[in-house]
């Protein structure tokens, strides 16, 4: 919105022609979804707590975690109004891209809405049954996937690239690129939301993939760098730029509540839209690999509730103390803030990583 009044300012006044570089709308897209989170946050705690929207803890978890109940749940959607209302402000509203991946994070944000709704009003920590919400981020992730194949103009736009080698492309194919599409969306936003079990735990990685993906959409979007970086070239992918620091800036501004001792949880509406929007982001800047590599502490968390699961399945016997991860280290004998700040450590080195491939091709 504020982008077409500076365009139309900007044929009589050249200075607010500035606000056409996306590098500095991003900026201020980030700084528009902190200012609104540090605005909008203390008064939806209250309302919150006001109407006793508090969290439901599981009573098979860890001990320690049972002084949680009743803190104010559903903060997600304090991140994705601050999210949303900055994007809508400062991105090109005339790029398809930009309301593919809001459409995507609102969407998955419904299904993780409902989910906590029903934690909160119904006292059952069990939430949406595992059917019905897989049903809904399937039916969502499977809709984005058909469409981002389906205007695909570029065969670059439906290879998969393979990091750290210049030439090494996979061609999928409008189906393959489909099916990938519709498992990084998914996959993501379950790995996101299995990391949501500390205070902090999943929205600082969040925040800092989000940081790095918008490097990547940057460079993708704009013909001179991904040339010469070796990056496939994505017309209008540019602007996700905008989105990516935007969701970084609302992450952080939800950080400032959901650090330890939290005042306000997540919930399903934040895990499961966060983890959709890296996901779909990734997929347009045909970066999933390099998705995969920063998200590790994502990946591992994921896996640790599948081999959990497996093993006592197959074998009656448990690999970890408790799953997804990190339970274990908690039951182990970590504090809370100690598991976090660990995880973070290593989610920035995994980040790290992940910038390296723009140059190391």
């Amino acid at each position: 919105m504020l982008l077409a009044l500076t365009q139309w300012l900007g044929h009589d006044i050249r200075a607010f022609n500035v606000f056409s570089y996306i590098t500095l709308r991003a900026v201020l897209a980030m700084l528009t979804a902190l200012m609104i989170s540090f605005i909008v946050g203390p008064a939806m705690i209250r309302k919150l707590t006001a109407y006793k929207i508090g969290q439901s803890v599981r009573d098979d978890g860890p001990q320690t975690h049972l002084v949680k109940a009743g803190t104010p749940t559903m903060g997600g959607a304090l991140i994705l109004v601050s999210m949303a209302i900055s994007t809508l402000l400062w991105a090109d509203l005339k790029n398809p891209y930009v309301w593919v991946v809001l459409f995507t994070t609102m969407g998955f944000g419904a299904v993780g809405w409902v989910d906590d709704w029903r934690k909160v009003v119904h006292r059952n920590p069990k939430g949406l049954s595992a059917k019905a919400k897989y049903f809904w981020q399937s039916l969502i992730g499977a809709g984005v996937a058909v469409f981002l194949a389906m205007t695909a103009t570029l065969p670059a736009h439906t290879e998969l690239i393979v990091p750290f080698f210049k030439m090494l492309t996979i061609p999928l194919g409008g189906v393959g690129f489909a099916v990938l599409t519709y498992f990084v969306i998914v996959g993501s936003s379950n790995a996101v939301n299995l990391t949501d079990g500390l205070d902090g735990l999943a929205i600082m990685p969040t925040v800092m993939v989000a940081g790095a993906l918008s490097l990547f959409a940057y460079v993708a979007g704009n013909f001179v760098f991904s040339r010469y970086l070796g990056v496939p070239y994505v017309p209008g992918a540019g602007e996700l730029a905008v989105f990516c620091t935007a969701l970084a800036g609302a992450g952080l501004g939800f950080l400032w509540f959901n650090a330890y001792p939290a005042e306000v949880f997540m919930g399903d509406v934040g895990a499961l839209a966060l983890g959709a929007a890296i996901g779909v982001v990734a997929v347009i800047v045909r970066q999933e690999i390099v998705l995969f590599v920063m998200g590790g502490v994502f990946v591992v968390e994921t896996l640790s509730v599948v081999l959990q699961v497996g093993s006592f399945k197959l074998t009656g016997k448990r690999i970890f103390r408790m799953a997804p991860l990190h339970h274990h280290y908690e039951l182990k004998g970590w504090k809370e803030n100690q598991v976090v700040v660990r995880f973070w450590i290593i989610s920035m080195m995994l980040v790290l990583v992940g910038l390296s491939t723009l140059k190391l091709r």
